[in-house]
Parts: structure tokens; sequence; C-alpha cells
């Protein structure tokens, strides 16, 4: 096992996969001279050259575009957002082009394109930069939305992701990027669509994705104290959803609360709660609640962002209102 920073393990996968396959370029904003706004692509220009490691001006809607173009050609894209906020500009391509083609060809174009860069707040970004954009994306079929919490997850289910035939949102996190975490020497490739228990427990499940799962974790482990035993269900793959590790962990447990960055309203969570109520209602000893971002635009100063956000205690609020229905 290597010891690699999120960072590194996405790096590591995007080389691997170029290195296998010369169809495959990155593009993006300073990806390359500036090795990457975040250093995810440090040393790629070095290795494989400006026309495979390609600067963009600041154009989302043009190389998200000209991505597209590539793929349906036969090149593989991926197309690094300096930040999914900024992918707003060009959501017209991702969705009205990069999800629908191959329905509208007939099978005749596939768009094997990867669509990558940090998603929801950082710190102190403010409104226009701290945008969890997962609903707005898995809402569409055609697309595949995916996301991770370590760096095993990271590299194994980027280079899924780069393999698949189908346009990928892969979702990652400004503010895990150098977290650190054990990657295996040998290749890894992890399936897109399969959810990841984190945590085993009996009592509750925690369903969340992304770097909500460490919130998740922090709350399972101050409820332990009171013998409160916490399941935590990574999903992993939004678009496509697990339903079978879902209802498996639901059916279990009979109780669930829907962790999640982004808002209460029409968000992934009120999706899950939907497909809960209609599979296990009869197994559910009670409502299925949500613990979200409140619904105001990100603030800007470090106090209300954390008012903002989920966080432990609105968790185990959630939780202990849960288990007292």
């Amino acid at each position: 096992m290597a010891t690699l920073q999120i960072r590194e393990a996405l790096r590591r996968a995007m080389s691997e996969e170029m290195r296998r396959d010369d169809r495959i370029f990155l593009m993006g904003e300073e990806v390359a001279h500036y090795n990457g706004a975040y250093k995810v692509s440090q040393g790629m220009l070095e290795e494989f050259g400006e026309r495979r490691i390609i600067d963009t001006p600041i154009s989302e809607n043009g190389f998200a575009g000209l991505g597209i173009g590539a793929a349906m050609v036969g090149l593989r894209p991926i197309i690094e957002f300096m930040t999914w906020n900024f992918s707003l500009v060009a959501y017209d391509q991702v969705i009205n082009s990069a999800a629908k083609i191959y329905q509208m060809s007939g099978g005749q174009y596939s768009v094997p394109i990867v669509f990558r860069g940090p998603n929801g707040a950082a710190e102190n970004l403010a409104s226009q930069h701290s945008t969890a954009v997962d609903s707005l994306y898995a809402h569409f079929p055609g697309l595949k939305v995916v996301t991770y919490c370590d760096a095993h997850d990271a590299y194994g289910l980027l280079k899924a992701a780069i393999r698949d035939d189908s346009p990928v949102c892969f979702l990652e996190s400004e503010l895990t990027y150098g977290v650190k975490g054990e990657v295996p020497d040998e290749e890894l490739i992890i399936p897109l669509g399969q959810a990841k228990v984190r945590r085993s427990g009996k009592d509750l499940t925690l369903i969340t994705w992304g770097k909500q799962v460490f919130t998740c974790e922090a709350a399972a482990k101050q409820l332990e104290k009171d013998g409160v035993d916490v399941e935590i269900l990574d999903l992993r793959s939004l678009r496509p959803l697990d339903h079978e590790a879902l209802f498996r962990s639901v059916s279990k447990t009979r109780r669930a609360v829907v962790v999640h960055e982004g808002h209460l309203f029409a968000g992934v969570g009120a999706e899950i709660v939907a497909r809960l109520q209609e599979a296990l209602f009869d197994v559910l000893e009670a409502p299925v609640l949500r613990v979200t971002n409140r619904d105001v635009p990100q603030p800007y100063a470090s106090n209300l962002e954390k008012l903002v956000m989920p966080d432990a205690p609105r968790v185990i609020e959630a939780i202990r209102k849960t288990l007292a229905r």
C-alpha cells in the first residue's frame, strides 16, 4: 500500500490511464503550466506534453463543447472545471449535448468524457464558488455522477470513470485534496454504481457521500458512547444509484437519516427519501430525515458558513429525533 494525498491518487489514476490509452487527454484552466489550480495535474505536462495536457482560456462553454466533440470522434477527454460552480457556464453543453447525443443519434455516437473538479463549499469562497451541484447533474438521464471520500476510492473510481463510455461527472472536494490515505500498489478499478458500508451498525443508517462521510463518522463516534450503533452507507455513485445496498442497509436498521451538502429543496436526499418510502414503507419505524445545507446562499464569513453546513451536532440531533419515534 502507498500512502497518498487525494490529489496524488487522482493524478496517479489519470497518468496511468493516459499511459495505457493515447486517446486520453486532460484539458482545463491552469492544468498544464501551472500544474493545476489544486496541483492535481502536477508534473503531467512534463510527461505527456502540450498536445495532451492542454491549458484553456476562461471559457467553460467552449472547452466543454470541444471535449464533447472530441469524444464523439473517438478521443477520451478529461475536462477539469476549476470548480463545478463554473460548470454552470457550460450547462447547456453537458446537459443538451453530452447527456443526450447517444440517444439522439440512435447509438451511433458515444461520448466517453469525464468532467471533473471540486464540488461544493471550501472555506470562505462565498456563494458563487460554493454550490454543491449533485442534484443538478443527477437529475438528467445519460450522465453518471460519482464522488468519493478517500484516496483509495478517488483512485479506483476515477480510473473506472475514464474507462466508461458514458459521460461521467466526477465530483471532488477542494477541502480534502490534501487528505492522505492508503492506495493499493496494484491497479484498482472500482465499478461505478456500487455503494460502500463505511461503518456497520444496527440502530440507524446514515446515508451520505463525499466529504460528508467525515461528518457522519464524527457523529457516529459520539453516539457510540451512548450505546447508539449507527451504520454509515457511502453511496459513492448518485447515478447509477445502488438501490440494493441502500435497501439492504435500511431494511436491517429500519431507520435512516440522509446527510448531504447542498440544499434541502429538490436535493438528492429528497429522491432517496422518496425511494425508501416507496420500497420500504412497511419496514421503516420512523420517517427518514435529512440534514443538508440550510436554505440560503453560502455566506462568506466563517462563523456563518459553519451555521449553514451540515455538522456532527445537527446529524446527532436528527438521529436522536428519529430513534425517539
